[in-house]
């Protein structure tokens, strides 16, 4: 186990990446130091230290290490405290694990950027619908995806949480805030119920809560807030 101090995550409470590792500390029971950021002109000085080729988080401090990327630590965390009494993230069985991580890449490469343009790059309303039929696609494939990964149980990961849980769930606050905005679900019980049904179990989860943002218009306030402050530094 990882001793009082030990660890040390600085992140931005709305980030989907930083949301992930926060959930995986949970899961493995670990303790840690949260720092919140300001990515806006006031980067500290420990954040571009620690991450100057991206100047960026999530970044998790190990006794002072730094490392990037979110799901490079939550890997990361997950062979370091593999002896928990907590199981394993990723699947033992070689095949199942390669499984698990393309379906973890999917999201990031499918969901992910769909994600942004909805919220933070589309100009027009034509762009955001166009980036919405991307994720509603993206999310489609991924309710074929659990259905042959859970093998009919609760999660991505079967019983309990995986890799593929955490890296969807960290995208979930958000989700409900592009709902509001949008007025209609990315995440439709009626197109994806097992999605649905995933979800509610997800945010139920001891991990997730209070970590999951819930309320979506203090989500859409931060998201508000950093487009304004992007247009001012552009002007």
């Amino acid at each position: 186990m990882a001793g009082s101090g030990e660890l040390k995550l600085l992140g931005v409470w709305t980030s989907p990446y930083v949301i992930r590792v926060r959930v995986v500390l949970n899961l493995k029971s670990l303790p840690y130091e949260y720092v919140e950021e300001d990515l806006g002109s006031r980067k500290s000085p420990l954040l571009l230290a620690s991450n100057p080729v991206h100047k960026s988080v999530p970044v998790l401090l190990h006794g002072g290490r730094p490392m990037n990327e979110s799901q490079i630590i939550v890997q990361y965390i997950d062979e370091v405290w593999s002896g928990t009494g907590v199981p394993s993230i990723l699947p033992a069985d070689p095949y199942e694990r390669a499984t698990a991580r393309f379906w973890a890449a999917y999201v990031d490469d499918k969901v992910g950027p769909a994600w942004l343009g909805m919220v933070f790059t589309c100009k027009t309303e034509e762009e955001r619908a166009e980036a919405w039929d991307r994720a509603v696609a993206a999310l489609e494939t991924l309710e074929g995806a659990l259905g042959e990964c859970s093998k009919g149980k609760a999660f991505f990961g079967g019983e309990g949480i995986g890799f593929v849980d955490i890296v969807l769930g960290g995208y979930l606050g958000w989700f409900a805030a592009i709902d509001k905005l949008m007025g209609r679900r990315l995440i439709d019980p009626a197109r994806t119920p097992l999605l649905a049904g995933w979800e509610a179990r997800f945010r139920a989860a001891d991990a997730a809560r209070g970590v999951v943002p819930d309320d979506a218009d203090k989500v859409l306030e931060f998201m508000r807030t950093l487009l304004a402050w992007s247009a001012s530094k552009a002007e």
